[in-house]
């Protein structure tokens, strides 16, 4: 497998509108262009160790290939965890070309679990196009999502083919599986809690911090750790990433309530469907003044939830407060977040993470709080 640099050309042709209106839209930062080439190079490497179709079914997981197994270049998602991961390293004064394969790892950690997710939530589209197991069938998604991890794993000692220290390889698979570990127990407690008629802020914020928090945190921690052997910058890049992406999940759990079809390519209304506890609703359930709280709790125990029931939850959520409650809760970790990253100890560099923290902050909160 050949080693992959971080020496393409920039590109800055960006796709489409990130938003639904001019008002909600944000030129994707050139940093993301920057490292896209490298990182997809990895990871296509990664795929192409086998030829066995089951890979085909990453690869249209991905947005490389269509159903029928035809090259494609539909939307392919941002690569958000792994741009963190090289950013991170680059803000610590190392050679992001060095921590490509970790930041390979990430991005397929994430996908296994967004396959597994829409397995789960039964999910029927991701990225616009029918999920994974829409076209194969459960049994072959699952297999899927289990190849994803088993090579995400494979990519860590990659490291060492960069030069990277034995030391900081094995403190990064430790990284990655703990982050793995936080993720499952995240996602047990959200398919736990659709089945609770009360979920408190606290229980939430523990779900939400392994469900999304645990890899943001891991992608910049394992940056960092590429790059330098100062443990308290260390932290203070996980913590960061940790925070936003806390952020980042409150601002989808708005989204999925508030946006549009078209943008998220998901069924609207798909959380409150699914009796999801996300933080919008358990502001309703638990703050919301009667009667607007019991008509809630009613709604959300019913057997069977109608479109016109979750259009009345998100009308009702509205009407509480939950969509400005949860709009503070995202500025709160963002603050948080640019903390850790003032408060790092000499840092080489971190405009390319503050402009991923106000790219996919500020972009998506404009459109899950437009009024």
């Amino acid at each position: 497998m050949p080693i992959i640099r971080c020496n393409a050309p920039v590109s800055l042709a960006h796709g489409g509108m990130h938003g639904l209106s001019a008002q909600s839209y944000m030129k994707k930062p050139v940093v993301f262009d920057k490292y896209h080439a490298c990182i997809e190079a990895e990871l296509r490497a990664s795929l192409d160790a086998s030829s066995l179709p089951l890979y085909d079914m990453l690869r249209y997981h991905l947005g490389w290939l269509d159903v029928h197994g035809r090259p494609e270049t539909r939307h392919r998602g941002k690569l958000l965890r792994s741009t963190l991961c090289l950013s991170a390293n680059k803000a610590c004064g190392g050679d992001p070309g060095d921590a490509v394969p970790a930041a390979a790892a990430v991005e397929l950690v994430h996908n296994f679990s967004l396959i597994h997710d829409d397995v789960q939530d039964g999910s029927e589209y991701r990225r616009h196009q029918p999920a994974v197991w829409k076209v194969w069938g459960v049994a072959q998604a699952i297999t899927a999502g289990d190849t994803m991890y088993a090579l995400a794993h494979l990519e860590i000692p990659r490291l060492s083919c960069r030069g990277v220290a034995g030391s900081r390889v094995l403190a990064s698979a430790e990284a990655l599986g703990q982050a793995c570990r936080s993720l499952c127990e995240g996602q047990y407690l959200d398919v736990l809690y659709e089945r609770r008629s009360r979920v408190t802020m606290a229980e939430y914020m523990r779900m939400v911090s392994g469900k999304t928090g645990a890899l943001m945190g891991a992608a910049a921690r394992i940056g960092a750790l590429v790059a330098t052997e100062d443990q308290t910058l260390v932290e203070c890049l996980a913590s960061f990433g940790e925070h936003l992406g806390i952020a980042y999940q409150v601002l989808d759990d708005m989204i999925g309530i508030w946006e549009e079809v078209g943008r998220t390519g998901k069924s609207r209304y798909e959380d409150i469907l699914k009796r999801k506890k996300t933080l919008p609703v358990i502001y309703g359930l638990t703050q919301a003044a009667a009667p607007a709280s019991t008509e809630l709790a009613a709604v959300y125990s019913k057997d069977e939830m109608s479109l016109e029931d979750a259009e009345r939850v998100a009308e009702l959520l509205e009407r509480a407060g939950a969509r400005d409650h949860a709009s503070r809760v995202v500025e709160q970790h963002r603050k948080l977040a640019v903390q850790e990253l003032a408060a790092a100890p000499g840092p080489a560099g971190v405009d390319e993470l503050l402009e991923i923290v106000d790219f996919v902050l500020d972009s998506n909160l404009a459109a899950g709080s437009r009024q």
